[in-house]
């Protein structure tokens, strides 16, 4: 039986939602040692995205496949029970023997949030970066506009990519509030780093350190060094994966 899990997360002690050898602190590796508990036997859990180190998530979807049929209540609260309580299973729901989380995945939303206030903020301090400096959001909303649409961003991604690195990029909003600025970016797929990268730049703009135009550079040429720098990993949220 395959079963759908919408998963909520505070990345912060975590090297990131994908299982690795070299460290147990990871989101799937949690959450599989507690399904595997349950089931009584190894199981794999696959995620629609893989975060980075801290990185947080509000509406990660994954899915799992188990030998037994159990009921869907059962498995969220055997997880929630067991699991640690910066990690949540908001929802299972059974699903089509064939879903699969990250290839049927059809949209992603990603928030970051900014600190643009001179004062640090103590208690969000782990969920916002604290940049502490105004921005010029229309020039950020300018450069912005150059980003949308299909595109390679094999310049935006700190990784070479074996497969193709195109990607459609299709929303990226701004939303300004006292002392923060929230940029939510929606698109089919995102490579590794690469909304760091894109907050990076898009904040070097702000920053007036490159013009709108001069985000289109790292586009053409594919080159890392064209674009700017990455920001850190706590002010991003994976928000909203759709199919």
């Amino acid at each position: 039986m395959n079963y759908r899990l919408v998963i909520q997360y505070d990345g912060t002690r975590y090297a990131g939602w994908q299982r690795q050898t070299a460290t147990k602190e990871t989101i799937q590796g949690k959450i599989e040692d507690v399904l595997g508990r349950m089931a009584g036997e190894p199981v794999e859990i696959i995620g629609a995205g893989r975060t980075d180190a801290g990185v947080h998530a509000r509406g990660q979807v994954a899915n799992v496949h188990l030998s037994r049929e159990r009921r869907p209540e059962e498995i969220r609260e055997y997880l929630n029970r067991y699991l640690p309580e910066d990690i949540c299973v908001s929802e299972v729901k059974e699903a089509a023997p064939r879903f699969h989380s990250r290839l049927n995945a059809r949209r992603k939303t990603y928030l970051y949030r900014i600190s643009t206030d001179t004062v640090k903020n103590v208690f969000e301090r782990k969920y916002i970066y604290g940049l502490k400096e105004p921005l010029d959001v229309k020039k950020m909303e300018e450069a912005a506009s150059y980003l949308l649409g299909v595109h390679d961003f094999q310049g935006y991604c700190t990784r070479k990519m074996k497969k193709s690195s195109v990607r459609r990029l299709d929303e990226i909003r701004f939303r300004e509030m006292e002392g923060e600025l929230r940029i939510y970016y929606t698109g089919d797929g995102f490579l590794y780093n690469m909304v760091r990268i894109l907050t990076g730049t898009l904040i070097e703009v702000g920053q007036g350190k490159r013009s709108p135009r001069s985000v289109t550079e790292a586009l053409e040429t594919g080159e890392r060094a064209r674009a700017g720098y990455t920001a850190p990993p706590q002010g991003l949220c994976l928000m909203k994966v759709e199919y």
